[in-house]
C-alpha cells in the first residue's frame, strides 16, 4: 500500500480544491468531512447560482450563447465542471449519484479534452491486500473501441500508471498470445499494440507471470497497466478482483481531459471516495 500512502502525503503537503456537485448524498458528505479533516484537500460545494465566471467558462470552451450557458449551469455537474474550468476547483468527484454518462457529458463541454486526447476513457487503480497496485483500462467509458481508440486508451493508460505508480508495463490482454490466435478481436490488438509498441495482444497469464510469459515468447510477465479489449471485458474483470480477491477498486478515474475529473462508481463506500479523490488529485500534480 505504500503508493497509496504517498497519494495521502503528498495530498496533506498540498491540499487542493476539489469541487463535489453531489454534496448532499450522505456518503458523499461523509467523505468531504474526512477529506477535510484529514487536510487532504479543500472540498467544495456548489455556490448557490452560477457566477459570470462560469458562464464565460462554458462560453469559452464551446463558444454558447451567454444565454444557452445560463441554463445549462442550472445543472449541478456543468456548474462543477465549470468552476473547475473557471480555475475555481483543481479537480472534480462526481458520480456516487449521477450516472457515468451525465459525467463524461458535463466534463466534455465544459472542462474540455487535453490537446493530444481524441478518446477519452476511464480508469481503475486496483489495490490488491497483497499490496500489489495496478491500473486496469476503459472499465467504465468505450463500449467497443477501435484499433486506434485502444491505442489512445493504452497511450493515456501508460502515461496515468506511470504517473501512479512509476512504471508503467501495459498489457493489451487478448484470448489469445501474439500470432497464436485469429478473430476480429485479436486483430484489433494487434494493430493498437503495432501502434504504440506495447505488448499485445497477450493473455492475461502471459501479462502477469513470468514464467508463462517466457514460454509463451511475449512481454516479461510483470504487466502493472492492463488494457482490456472491450468493456464487457473491462467492466467484469475489475468486479471480479474486487469480489474474489478482495481488491479495492479506486474510480473510475477518467483520462485525457484538461483537467483531472473522476467518476465514482455508484455503489462507492466512503472510503473508496476518499481514496479515489486522493488518487485523482495525484494525477492533478503530474
Amino acid at each position: 500500500m505504500l503508493a497509496l500512502q504517498n497519494f495521502f502525503n503528498a495530498a496533506r503537503a498540498n491540499p487542493a480544491r476539489v469541487v463535489f456537485p453531489e454534496a448532499d448524498e450522505p456518503r458523499v458528505a461523509e467523505a468531504m468531512a474526512e477529506l477535510a479533516k484529514q487536510g487532504l484537500c479543500q472540498p467544495l460545494r456548489l455556490p448557490e447560482a452560477p457566477s459570470a465566471a462560469h458562464v464565460a467558462a462554458l462560453v469559452a470552451a464551446r463558444g454558447l450563447k451567454e444565454g444557452v450557458a445560463a441554463r445549462m449551469l442550472a445543472r449541478p455537474l456543468y456548474l462543477a465542471a465549470a468552476m473547475v474550468a473557471a480555475g475555481e476547483a483543481d479537480a472534480m468527484v462526481a458520480g456516487a449519484d449521477a450516472p457515468t454518462k451525465k459525467v463524461i457529458e458535463a466534463a466534455s463541454i465544459a472542462i474540455g479534452l487535453a490537446a493530444d486526447v481524441t478518446t477519452p476513457s476511464s480508469f481503475f487503480l486496483m489495490v490488491f491486500p497483497d499490496g500489489r497496485q495496478m491500473v486496469f483500462a476503459d472499465c467504465a467509458l468505450n463500449v467497443d473501441p477501435t484499433a486506434a481508440e485502444l491505442a489512445d486508451i493504452a497511450r493515456a493508460s501508460a502515461a496515468t500508471g506511470q504517473a501512479l505508480l512509476g512504471r508503467a508495463d501495459v498489457a493489451l490482454l487478448s484470448y489469445s498470445t501474439g500470432s497464436s490466435g485469429a478473430g476480429s478481436s485479436v486483430e484489433k490488438l494487434r494493430a493498437a499494440a503495432q501502434a504504440t509498441g506495447f505488448a499485445g495482444p497477450i493473455q492475461a497469464d502471459a501479462a502477469l507471470n513470468a514464467r508463462v510469459a517466457a514460454k509463451k515468447g511475449l512481454g516479461d510477465g510483470q504487466a502493472n497497466v492492463l488494457v482490456f479489449p472491450n468493456l464487457d471485458a473491462g467492466n467484469i474483470s475489475y468486479k471480479l478482483a474486487q469480489e474474489l480477491a478482495g481488491a479495492q477498486a479506486l474510480g473510475p478515474i477518467l483520462q485525457g481531459f484538461r483537467h483531472p475529473v473522476c467518476d465514482l462508481s455508484r455503489g462507492a463506500t466512503v472510503a473508496d471516495i476518499v481514496a479515489a479523490t486522493v488518487v485523482t488529485l495525484a494525477l492533478a500534480r503530474r
